[in-house]
């Protein structure tokens, strides 16, 4: 039987693994007892073939390789493989998963609700109304308010944008993407960077943060946007130039919904806090609560197939890195 172990924080542990997925994991793999969340103590991964990794998983650099001489396989359960698998892992020959497939379901499943609710303007018409408590003239609602018709921009068709497209497909949106990377994306029109933003109603941004992508939604672009359009950011902060998207929104000339800053905490003062036309959610769209389910199905399944000689449905590739979160 595969000798397997975890290595993960054990807050991570937790948090993903419960009881019933270890016993699921039990039935197909030789489980070590216990998390391994440093590999410098001990001889944690001497008979390892296959490591479930998670959150907080100390990186698989040389040294940890050497004291690994059997691993052959990672099966990691969040989405992003970067902080732990390294060259000398894809030097070693080993084969990675990730689910990042299962992470991409709760992202844009949030993306998709926060797009309806801010066509309609739900939280801002919500909190005058908690305010006036005093019902308005819906007869007189602006006609730029609502959902019919608006164009949706996704930028990057990553599995989390692709998924948005999915779940916007049977709503009577226009939709959009921008991604140099893919030449065709099912259901959407594939436009240039500037025409996505100068076209959409809203704008989610799904790019991964790489050097190339930091600070690419950029001043002018913000400037280009639409009067009232919304700028959703559910990939990392550092993607937008922040300055640039605080001053639009405090003119009122857009509005925003960011799930990810740059800080990840924003310091007390900044001005994005107090900003009516922002909404800012704690990094929450991502697995969380009962949605880590999701995540521990699909390391099992993975697990399964490769202890079975099936190799990995959702396989992470070495020439995939530099284009992936």
């Amino acid at each position: 039987m595969i000798r397997a172990a975890l290595a993960m924080s054990r807050d991570a542990a937790k948090a993903v693994l419960d009881e019933v997925t270890l016993q699921a994991l039990r039935k197909v793999v030789d489980l070590a007892e216990g998390v391994i969340d440093d590999f410098t103590v001990g001889d944690p991964l001497q008979d390892v073939e296959l490591l479930v990794t998670g959150w907080g998983c100390p990186p698989l650099d040389a040294a940890a390789l050497a004291a690994a001489p059997k691993l052959r396989a990672v099966v990691h359960t969040a989405g992003s493989v970067r902080a732990h698998v390294t060259e000398a892992c894809w030097d070693r020959g080993i084969e990675v998963t990730s689910g990042a497939a299962a992470n991409a379901v709760p992202v844009a499943e949030y993306t998709l609700a926060m797009i309806l609710l801010s066509g309609k303007r739900v939280l801002e018409r919500a909190h005058d109304y908690r305010e006036s408590r005093t019902r308005d003239d819906w007869l007189a609602v602006p006609r730029h308010v609502g959902n019919y018709r608006r164009t949706v921009g996704v930028l990057s068709a990553s599995m989390i944008g692709r998924r948005v497209i999915e779940l916007l497909e049977p709503h009577d949106l226009r939709i959009l993407v921008h991604d140099p990377y893919v030449s065709d994306v099912e259901g959407a029109e594939r436009v240039g960077l500037a025409e996505l933003f100068e076209r959409s109603d809203v704008v989610s941004v799904h790019t991964p943060l790489l050097p190339e992508t930091r600070g690419l939604v950029s001043r002018s672009l913000i400037a280009s946007m639409r009067p009232d359009a919304v700028l959703i950011n559910t990939a990392r902060g550092a993607v937008l130039d922040q300055d640039a998207l605080a001053e639009a929104t405090r003119a009122g000339r857009i509005r925003a919904i960011l799930d990810v800053t740059e800080p990840e905490v924003l310091p007390p003062g900044h001005p994005l806090w107090d900003d009516g036309n922002v909404l800012i959610t704690p990094h929450l769209a991502g697995s969380q609560g009962n949605e880590m389910g999701r995540l521990a199905e699909l390391a099992v399944a993975e697990v399964a197939r490769w202890a079975a000689g099936d190799g990995f449905a959702h396989p992470v590739h070495r020439d995939r890195m530099g284009l992936i979160a």
